[in-house]
């Protein structure tokens, strides 16, 4: 027998979900088969799946060290060659600005080369976190940008702060800002609407006036910063946050990125590759406004973080609209 001591890190949680998370290898329908047979219980009693479990519950595992070690699985930190550019960190989370051409979690065979697996080293590196002594929580990030989109990401440190950030960006109370330059003048401001539907085969999505089948409601916020005969530069604040919106948004109203292969102008994004090396979309997420945060993250509230643009942004902002 084998006995878990619940932390904070694991607290608030359905005890089914847990023991999913604690057995990663066990088909749910055994987990669910020892809970009836009560070879899994809690505090010495019998115990329910939708149970919800806090710090200093104890589950009692009447399984075999054979069995459980089996459905542990490795417990392991990845070998990570991502180097982190952090803003800001404290006991609850981590600013990191990412750069363009890195993922922020692994995908396929690139264990390693992600923001999430750079992060969970640097915090193993520090004794901040360790896989042996954790019960089920890894270190995560609670926003993330595409591969060629650069700018914050936020990472939890602890299942609290996890909670709570996902939670505020969920209800719209975390502000994420972005700068972009498009094509053309854009001579008005304010929040967008429009209904996007997403092709899964193409990965690419569409932008409609009206709400259609699959599709799903979208709202951008547009802000003028500066602009030329050719260009704007734009800050973008995300209302919602669904998948290429700002892309496909601005490109919708006739503005798309400069940069951006997917929704973009040929002949826009031919001026900047042979003149900057620009293969990718101008699109960084460079501002963070928390608000709304409970104890103990309420420390948060009302800081602003910002995050530079890389070399070669800053040298086509500077070129186009001076400093």
């Amino acid at each position: 027998m084998k006995e878990v001591i619940i932390d904070k890190n694991d607290s608030g949680q359905r005890l089914d979900r847990f023991l999913k998370k604690y057995l990663k290898d066990a088909p749910l329908s055994f987990i669910y088969k020892m809970l009836r047979k009560k070879n899994i219980k809690i505090n010495n009693k019998k115990g329910k799946p939708d149970m919800i479990i806090s710090e200093g519950d104890v589950i009692q595992l009447f399984l075999s060290d054979e069995t459980i070690e089996k459905f542990r699985g490795t417990q392991r930190v990845n070998n990570s060659k991502f180097s982190l550019n952090i803003i800001y960190e404290d006991e609850n989370i981590i600013l990191i600005n990412k750069p363009v051409g890195f993922l922020s979690h692994s995908a396929n065979k690139e264990y390693g080369n992600n923001v999430v697996d750079g992060m969970i080293q640097y915090l193993y590196e520090k004794g901040e976190y360790n896989p042996r002594v954790e019960k089920t929580f890894r270190p995560s990030i609670c926003n993330r940008l595409d591969r060629n989109t650069s700018g914050i990401i936020i990472g939890a440190k602890n299942y609290e702060a996890l909670r709570q950030i996902n939670a505020s960006i969920k209800a719209g109370e975390i502000h994420k800002y972005y700068k972009t330059i498009v094509k053309g003048q854009v001579k008005e401001e304010g929040i967008f609407e429009g209904y996007l539907a997403k092709d899964e085969e193409l990965n690419k999505v569409k932008i409609l006036d009206e709400e259609g089948e699959d599709t799903k409601k979208i709202l951008t916020k547009i802000r003028v910063l500066k602009t030329i005969n050719k260009y704007s530069l734009l800050e973008i604040e995300l209302i919602t946050g669904r998948t290429h919106q700002i892309r496909a948004h601005l490109s919708n109203i006739g503005h798309p990125i400069i940069g951006d292969i997917k929704y973009g102008d040929k002949s826009v994004n031919k001026y900047f590759r042979e003149n900057y090396g620009l293969n990718s979309q101008f699109l960084h997420a460079y501002k963070i406004v928390f608000s709304k945060l409970e104890a103990p993250l309420d420390y948060l509230n009302g800081k602003e973080f910002i995050a530079k643009a890389g070399n070669k942004f800053s040298k086509i902002e500077k070129d186009l609209f001076g400093s």
